[in-house]
């Protein structure tokens, strides 16, 4: 039996961050254009960011997504243990900067995001953001349910608890519309 990879928890509060992060697109300088990243890109971002934080279920959803983006499954064994070598030379910063983002709980080093900016430009760092944000929540919100559902059957995880796991699982539901919300209220005041 293999080992599984330890999963990182985050609390109700940081997971509200990441959720505001997400749909506010906070400290994101807004692309006169948008740029559509490739898919086989996206799902390497994905992999890149969940291999930091051990969610079950995104490995699983977003390996099957890469293999139907044309990846092979060494490859994507290789980005699930943090490993970019078969990776395209165009899209290691984006993967390193991705892995440093999920390692840092989305606080980068400012150097590192500025590099991001200067390899890619506003347009493609903005989709990237976008992806790593993403997936920030979604790694966040499976390893609550993964943690809950284990906590239920018995096999409480020690690195993490039931409040937490509560508030992430359910807080989504009350976290989305009070971000949108907020948004709307922000809007209407600048305008």
């Amino acid at each position: 039996m293999t080992e599984e990879k330890e999963h990182r928890f985050y609390d109700v509060k940081t997971f509200y961050r990441f959720v505001e992060d997400f749909l506010t697109d906070r400290g994101l300088s807004k692309p006169s254009k948008k740029v559509k990243l490739s898919k086989d890109f996206i799902e390497r971002i994905m992999l890149a960011v969940t291999q930091v934080n051990g969610c079950p279920y995104c490995s699983y959803f977003h390996a099957q997504m890469a293999l139907k983006s044309g990846m092979s499954n060494e490859e994507i064994k290789k980005l699930l243990n943090g490993e970019f070598g078969d990776v395209p030379e165009d899209q290691v910063v984006a993967l390193m900067f991705a892995e440093h983002y999920a390692e840092t709980a989305g606080n980068p080093d400012p150097e590192a995001y500025k590099r991001l900016l200067e390899t890619y430009g506003e347009e493609y760092t903005y989709s990237i953001m976008k992806a790593i944000r993403a997936i920030m929540v979604g790694n966040t919100h499976g390893n609550a349910f993964h943690a809950l559902r284990m906590r239920i059957s018995g096999k409480p995880f020690s690195n993490s608890n039931l409040k937490d796991e509560l508030g992430v699982v359910f807080g989504i539901f009350a976290f989305v519309p009070a971000i949108l919300i907020k948004r709307l209220f922000k809007k209407g005041n600048r305008g």
